[in-house]
């Protein structure tokens, strides 16, 4: 997911990704440590989109002010 696909979201749709996303991770991470992982880059990839979420939120919230 692109930064600007995500500035393209409204803040509840943000939210429902962000959640979405919490959830896979973790999901990931349990398959990566019972040894069912198919591609272990995908942990990163779902990591660096939260941040990336994250990041958006933070600076919507400190533009709107």
């Amino acid at each position: 997911m692109e930064a600007k696909e995500i500035r393209g979201l409204g803040p509840d749709e943000l939210e429902s990704r962000l959640e979405d996303l919490v959830q896979t991770f973790f999901n990931l991470r349990f398959q990566h440590k019972t040894g069912q992982l198919e591609n272990p880059r995908r942990i990163n990839q779902v990591r660096r989109d939260i941040a990336r979420i994250k990041t958006i939120k933070r600076q919507q919230a400190f533009t709107n002010r």
